[in-house]
């Protein structure tokens, strides 16, 4: 799967198409000309949102209505093009020209990113690990998607029932009427969740084990919210067991307590937790390992090889350590980044397409010597 060319209209600053190579591409530029911007519309294209900001109308260029995002993936024989539109808070996502359902959609390209966003997986909160957790399943069974998308409507349809619930003082039985229904659906998409999520730790660990690009000892463990509240290995009966206990606290709070939603995942590096106990480059180092964890599983289950995107590398890394990531991505990914350190990257710049930015387009590029009669940019 690659991610052969992007067209940008109106997304932020950036104009023109660029044709993109295989394996590494190098942005750089000075600060302020739209580098990140171009890896942000590679997010967009993939996941139609943004990891610089959840709304998504600031993307759109000032004075501007209508912002597009446009791709070409292929995959062996077969091309797709993609296509983000965002109008006001609306998105429209397209492929092959025709509208498609989200789920379908985010089957299309599979993007592992490392940015300065991504640190809340390491240092924020638990809904930042639950994601990480959630995209990684969901790029190697697409199915999984399905899951999330109705167990999150199932738990938007009881905070409802729970919040009337709370303000009309609903009798115990007819509260117990209402909720049931939706406390059996999350019984059984609760115990899929929770099931995928520990065999996607699991595999995380055994890769793990392999020290991936730096001999730093980094482990992971799935905490669930019932941990302590009975037999975990009997989950789905646990599940039903504290949804019934905790009704009348689910009332009085007015939304849901109980499920695979309040989870956590735990991540230690060379023995300390790194939420609680990490420095600054620790979380950087153990985020970078999992990210890199995570597509060796990809690479594993799918056969295929994701694009990778790192935003301001030597922001993130010393020049020996950027260094050694590119070779260890070599044959592993489709790698985009930025950087506005050229001496830092100019040792892969045979082995690379690079594009300089300006003003958000493509002021010079370079194509790999093997790919040069396919040409690097078009604007």
């Amino acid at each position: 799967m690659l991610l052969a060319e992007i067209e940008a209209t109106n997304f932020r600053n950036l104009s023109g198409r660029i044709v993109w190579g295989p394996k590494l591409n190098l942005i750089y530029g000075n600060n302020g000309q739209g580098k990140t911007n171009w890896l942000e519309a590679i997010y967009l294209l993939a996941r139609t949102k943004s990891f610089r900001t959840q709304r998504l109308q600031e993307s759109i260029k000032f004075g501007e209505q209508i912002s597009v995002v446009r791709g070409k993936v292929t995959s062996g024989d077969v091309e797709r093009d993609l296509q983000v539109t965002l109008h006001d808070n609306a998105k429209t996502i397209f492929v092959n020209s025709k509208r498609e359902t989200l789920t379908r959609y985010l089957t299309q390209l599979q993007v592992f990113s490392f940015t300065a966003s991504d640190l809340e997986v390491v240092r924020g909160t638990p809904e930042a690990r639950r994601r990480f957790l959630d995209r990684g399943i969901s790029s190697i069974r697409p199915a999984y998607l399905r899951t999330l998308v109705d167990y999150n409507r199932v738990i938007k349809q009881k905070n409802k029932v729970l919040q009337a619930a709370n303000e009309n003082e609903f009798s115990l039985n007819k509260t117990e009427d209402l909720v049931g229904p939706w406390n059996e659906q999350i019984a059984k998409l609760g115990t899929e969740i929770h099931r995928e999520r520990l065999e996607y730790v699991a595999g995380l660990n055994e890769v793990l084990e392999r020290q991936l690009f730096e001999r730093r000892d980094v482990t992971t463990r799935y905490v669930s919210s019932l941990e302590g509240k009975g037999d975990l290995t009997d989950y789905e009966s646990l599940l039903r067991s504290r949804l019934a206990l905790r009704m009348v606290a689910e009332v009085a709070a007015g939304h849901a307590l109980v499920g695979p939603h309040r989870d956590d995942l735990e991540i230690h590096l060379d023995g300390r937790e790194m939420r609680a106990f990490g420095s600054s480059g620790q979380q950087r180092s153990a985020l970078l390992i999992l990210d890199l964890a995570a597509i060796s599983l990809y690479n594993l289950a799918a056969n295929d090889h994701p694009v990778f995107i790192i935003d301001d590398v030597d922001a993130e890394l010393d020049e020996k350590r950027i260094t050694h990531l590119l070779e260890y991505l070599e044959n592993r990914t489709q790698t985009f980044i930025t950087t506005s350190k050229r001496n830092h990257v100019e040792g892969f710049f045979s082995r690379a397409n690079v594009y300089e930015i300006a003003e958000g387009g493509v002021r010079s590029s370079q194509a790999r010597s093997d790919l040069a009669s396919a040409g690097s940019i078009l604007s």
